[in-house]
């Protein structure tokens, strides 16, 4: 299965330069939030695949204008051709939003799945907005990762766990791939494409090779 993610910022050559045959061979787009709602619904009218979207700390609009035609799947486990998506949006709480939380709170919502994740056992990707902590996140507050999501990640031992909010426009130190035990991570800040069968992550071309800047 191929899977686009995406996140942060809008894709010029998806949007401004778009063409229907550039998501041929897509199975899957998935936002991982801070995205334009127009541009989720844009998506979802052109490709074959679903979208599926967490919000982002910026996604308020969202509640004015929810992108149309797109499955949000923030705090549920959604199936889709046997594969189990855990979505979890939002970022560390710094200004009060809709879309902020403390550790404590994220807790809470991790909680609230307990049946969710009995009755799927488990999950198969784990889809956040926030990194998790101390791996590719920011030291400064708005950008620092949730230690529960590492608990996430060591209990179920999710294939892939992606997210966005730490742009790679930051810093060289965060990276577009790692690995945390068995679970590939993938910084979605844009967009990447990659098979959910590669084992070794290796980038796919996609117009450009994908997650270079």
């Amino acid at each position: 299965m191929r899977i686009m993610v995406i996140a942060d910022e809008e894709s010029k050559y998806l949007w401004d330069f778009f063409d229907k045959s550039k998501l041929a061979g897509v199975d899957l787009i998935i936002s991982c939030g801070d995205l334009n709602p127009n541009y989720l619904s844009f998506l979802t009218t052109f490709a074959a695949a679903p979208v599926l979207y967490v919000h982002g700390n910026h996604d308020e609009k969202y509640d004015r204008i929810p992108p149309e035609g797109c499955i949000c799947i923030d705090d549920k486990i959604y199936e889709f051709e046997g594969l189990r998506i855990l979505g979890l949006g939002g970022s560390m709480r710094y200004s009060g939003g809709k879309y902020q939380f403390t550790e404590r709170g994220m807790r809470k919502r991790v909680k609230k799945l307990w049946f969710q994740l009995l009755k799927h056992r488990g999950f198969d990707i784990l889809v956040t907005h926030a990194p998790a902590y101390q791996i590719n996140d920011g030291r400064d507050l708005p950008h620092q990762g949730f230690q529960v999501f590492i608990e996430l990640i060591e209990k179920y031992s999710p294939k892939f766990f992606v997210h966005g909010h730490v742009h790679m426009t930051y810093g060289r130190q965060h990276k577009r791939c790692d690995k945390y035990k068995n679970t590939h991570i993938i910084n979605a800040y844009e967009r990447y494409v990659f098979d959910y069968e590669d084992d070794e992550m290796s980038p796919l071309k996609f117009g450009k090779i994908v997650g270079q800047q």
